[in-house]
C-alpha cells in the first residue's frame, strides 16, 4: 500500500526586522571645525572614508550635509569619519542623551562596559536597546565611574527621569514634604539639600499659580508659565540642587 506523501512543510515565518539604533547626536559645527583645522576639503573627508573604512558610498555631498546638519552620519559612519579627522567619536557627538551615547563618546565597546559592570554582554546590549539600567548599587556605581556621568546624567542614563518628574509634580502642587524620600530613593542626596530644592520649587510653582488666579484668573500669560514649568520641572530641580550651598 503506497503512503502518502508527507504534506509540505511550511516556510518557517522570517524573523521580524529589527530596528537599527538612533545615531547618537551629531555635532555638526564640530566637524566643520575639525575639517577646516586639518585643510581638509569635503572630498578629502569622503575620499578616506571610501578608501580607508569602507564606506564606499560616502559622497562629498554627505559630509556637506552632515556639518550642515541637514543628516546625520549613521553609526559606522560616525566612527570612520572620526578616523579621517583624526578625532575621537566623542568629539563628533553632541550632549550625550542615552546610555548608549554615553558609552560611545567614550569610544568604549559595549563589551567593555558589560565587564567592567558585571553584566552579560547581551544584557546590557538589551538595555541600551530599550533605554533601561537594571543592576546593582555596586554595578550602578562602576557605571557612572567608567562612563563619567554626574547624577542628572546618571539619573537620566538608567530611565528615572519620567518617574521622577511625575513625583516633582506632585511634591510642588500638594505638600512638599510628603516627597522627599520617595525623591530620594531615585536620588542619592543628602536629606537637606532635597529638602532645599523642593521647598524652592514648590514656592515658585506656587507664585505662578498665584498669579493665575490674580485678575479673576483672567493672567494668561501666568498660567502658561505654570505649565511650562511643570513640563520642564527636572530641569528647574537640577537647577536648584546646584544653588543650594554644599
Amino acid at each position: 500500500m503506497r503512503r502518502p506523501s508527507a504534506r509540505p512543510s511550511k516556510p518557517a515565518a522570517p524573523p521580524p526586522p529589527q530596528s537599527a539604533p538612533t545615531a547618537p547626536p551629531f555635532n555638526a559645527p564640530a566637524a566643520r571645525r575639525l575639517r577646516a583645522a586639518l585643510g581638509m576639503t569635503p572630498e578629502h573627508v569622503a575620499h578616506g572614508m571610501r578608501v580607508s573604512y569602507g564606506h564606499p558610498r560616502v559622497t562629498p555631498d554627505h559630509v556637506v550635509d552632515w556639518e550642515r546638519g541637514t543628516a546625520a552620519p549613521s553609526n559606522s559612519e560616525l566612527t570612520a569619519l572620526a578616523g579621517v579627522l583624526w578625532c575621537s567619536p566623542g568629539e563628533l557627538i553632541g550632549r550625550p542623551r542615552t546610555l548608549r551615547e554615553h558609552r560611545i563618546a567614550r569610544c568604549l565597546a559595549p563589551e567593555d562596559v558589560a565587564r567592567a559592570v558585571g553584566h552579560e554582554v547581551h544584557a546590557y546590549l538589551r538595555m541600551e536597546e530599550t533605554d533601561t539600567w537594571r543592576g546593582t548599587d555596586r554595578q550602578s556605581g562602576a557605571l557612572a565611574d567608567l562612563l563619567g556621568l554626574g547624577l542628572p546624567d546618571f539619573v537620566t542614563v538608567t530611565g528615572r527621569n519620567a518617574k521622577l518628574g511625575d513625583l516633582l509634580r506632585s511634591a510642588v502642587s500638594t505638600r512638599w514634604q510628603a516627597y522627599v524620600r520617595p525623591v530620594a530613593k531615585l536620588v542619592p542626596l543628602d536629606r537637606p539639600f532635597l529638602e532645599g530644592a523642593l521647598r524652592a520649587l514648590h514656592e515658585d510653582y506656587q507664585g505662578h499659580m498665584a498669579a493665575t488666579l490674580s485678575w479673576g484668573g483672567g493672567n494668561s500669560d501666568a498660567g502658561d508659565t505654570a505649565r511650562d514649568f511643570l513640563n520642564r520641572i527636572v530641569d528647574h530641580f537640577w537647577t536648584r540642587i546646584q544653588e543650594i550651598p554644599a
